[in-house]
This record gives C-alpha cells, sequence and structure tokens, in this order.
C-alpha cells in the first residue's frame, strides 16, 4: 500500500525538533506501510519565520501474526491504514521541528507502547531537502527552495550568412519553490462539477520552468542569470517579512514576467510553464486542521503556461 506525502510547517524555534511524515507498500509480519509528509504549526504570517519538512516514512511492523496468513485469522493485526494515520497524528503532535531520527524514534515507540503485540517496529524516515529561501534581502520567512531540482540550460540557433545572427534563449526547469501562506483561490465559476473550495489561505507550490531572451547579449551570462532568477524568487515569495498575497499561480506568473522586464531592463520576453504541486489539508486523526499538516499529491495537477513579453516585442515560443 503507497500513500501519498504529506507537509508539516512549525514555527521556527531555537531546537531540534520535528516535521511531518507519511508511508509504503506492505511487507513484514503485520505489514508496512510508505509516505511523504511535510507540515507546519498554527501561525499567522506575524508570528515569524515558519519551518517546513517534506519526509517519507516508511513503517514496517512484527508480530505473530501467523493465524493470519495460515487460518485467515486476523486478530490483534495493526492494518497498514491505522500504521499511516499514526504517522499523521504523531506529525501533528510535534510542539517544534524535529530530527528525522527523533521523529523515526516517536513513532516506533508509538507502535510498541500501543499495539501489545507488536515485537518489533521499523521505522525509516526520509527527509527531502527544501531550503528557506534566501533573497538579496535577508532569509525569507515562509518561502521555501527544494535543493538540487533546478537545472539551468541555455539554447542558441545560428544561421548560415549575413541574416543569421544567433539567438540566445536562456532559462530554468524544475525551480521548485513553496510558499507556505499568503496565497489563495476564489472568485472562480463553480458549478455542480466543482469540488474546490475557494479559500485565502493555502500552501502555493510549483515547479517552475521558465525561458527569456535579453535585450541584447549581456556582458556575463552567468551574472544576468543569477539576477533573472534572482527577480523571479523575488517577486514569488515577496518581502522577506510577511511575504506577498498571491490570488492565483496565474496572477503571480504574470507578475514574475512583469517584474523582471521592467525592473531589470535586460529581458524582452519570458516564457513560464507552472504546474500546481497540491498539498491537500489533512486531519490526523482525534484532531482537526490547523494548517499545520497536509497530504503533498503530484497527481492529477494543473499547468499554467503563458508568455509576458514587452509590447514591441514578439513573444518567443516555449522549448
Amino acid at each position: 500500500m503507497v500513500v501519498p506525502a504529506t507537509l508539516t510547517l512549525t514555527r521556527l524555534v531555537p531546537a531540534c525538533g520535528a516535521g511531518a511524515p507519511g508511508m509504503g507498500p506492505e511487507t513484514g509480519s503485520e505489514g508496512s506501510q510508505e509516505a511523504e509528509a511535510s507540515g507546519h504549526g498554527p501561525c499567522s504570517v506575524a508570528d515569524g519565520p515558519r519551518s517546513a519538512v517534506h519526509r517519507r516514512v516508511y513503517t514496517m511492523l512484527e508480530s505473530a501474526m501467523e493465524p493470519a496468513y495460515t487460518h485467515g485469522d486476523n486478530t490483534g493485526m495493526t492494518a497498514t491504514d491505522t500504521q499511516k494515520n499514526t504517522v499523521y497524528y504523531v506529525a501533528k503532535g510535534l510542539a517544534r521541528p524535529t530530527a528525522p531520527e527523533r521523529f523515526a524514534q516517536l513513532l516506533a515507540e508509538h507502535f510498541i507502547q500501543e499495539y501489545p503485540l507488536v515485537s518489533k517496529a521499523k521505522v525509516t524516515v526520509e527527509q527531502k531537502a527544501w531550503d528557506r529561501a534566501e533573497l538579496p534581502a535577508g532569509p525569507h520567512d515562509h518561502g521555501f527552495v527544494k535543493r538540487g531540482d533546478a537545472v539551468r540550460f541555455a539554447r542558441v540557433e545560428l544561421g548560415r550568412g549575413a541574416a543569421g545572427g544567433a539567438t540566445v534563449t536562456s532559462g530554468v526547469r524544475g525551480l521548485t519553490v513553496c510558499k507556505t501562506t499568503q496565497s489563495g483561490y476564489e472568485g472562480y465559476l463553480q458549478d455542480r462539477f466543482t469540488l474546490l473550495p475557494p479559500t485565502r489561505e493555502r500552501l502555493l507550490a510549483t515547479a517552475m520552468t521558465c525561458s527569456w531572451k535579453y535585450t541584447a547579449p549581456p556582458s556575463c551570462y552567468n551574472a544576468a542569470f543569477r539576477r533573472v532568477k534572482g527577480r523571479l524568487l523575488e517577486t514569488f515569495f515577496g518581502p522577506v517579512k510577511g511575504g506577498v498575497y498571491s490570488p492565483s499561480v496565474q496572477y503571480t506568473l504574470f507578475m514574475m514576467g512583469k517584474d523582471c522586464i521592467e525592473q531589470l531592463g535586460m529581458v524582452d520576453s519570458m516564457y513560464f510553464r507552472l504546474p500546481n504541486i497540491h498539498f491537500i489539508p489533512c486531519s490526523p486523526v482525534t484532531s482537526k486542521f490547523e494548517d499545520d499538516v497536509y497530504l503533498a499529491t503530484s497527481e492529477p495537477h494543473g499547468d499554467i503556461e503563458a508568455t509576458v513579453s514587452r509590447d514591441d516585442v514578439l513573444p518567443h515560443a516555449k522549448l
């Protein structure tokens, strides 16, 4: 059995703490569980910096379950559904950020203490690297960038002869970013096929692809790339204290293109593809959702694409 991931968010405190988890496929005497998790504790923008962790958790319980195999007798078995729900429940109970080792220990202790028939609990926690967004003004209080996912690329087209001048396109693919607050989505058409509720408080995450053409060849492409990427992040996250509200991915996309073109004065046209990375609110058993624990999902998702350009420039096509 495979369970979707989660995201857990907590207010940043000066200590080694805990975040959120998840679980996976069945193995072992009682079965195992796997999932990804992330989360944050309840707090408003004014509360100060948040921490975020994105974890995949595997649990396997061993116990004397021979009758389940030989006689179809499931008496006393700890179901994989119970294991999954336990991961989210323990994640929600964490008062502060916790190391993956400590989180695994807390889960194992819970299974041993709660279920007398369990003789051994095996828990593996894999933690994905989300770093706090570092902007020119400092670290962002609720913005995060996934480490190691972004790929810088460049494309050159050069024809033969005097009319075949070089055309250079620069870009970045897989720039994965997340705002843990200051995002909403409302006012859209709703009919009998619409289940999505309007909200002014949600996580906004995407794995951004963006390509652009310069107004003129820069003297240093490396420095120019850093300036464009930096402006993209500054616009996406907003000021390091408090951020900026995003009413939709579409609006944020347009503002990123607009700011790069108007503020940098070196870009003519920008193509964007921003897939929605959905984090669904999760209410662990015996508790309620408090903007803290989310299920991380990859499918289904929407892709938002657009090209933003100067009025007098022909927009360039996507790569």
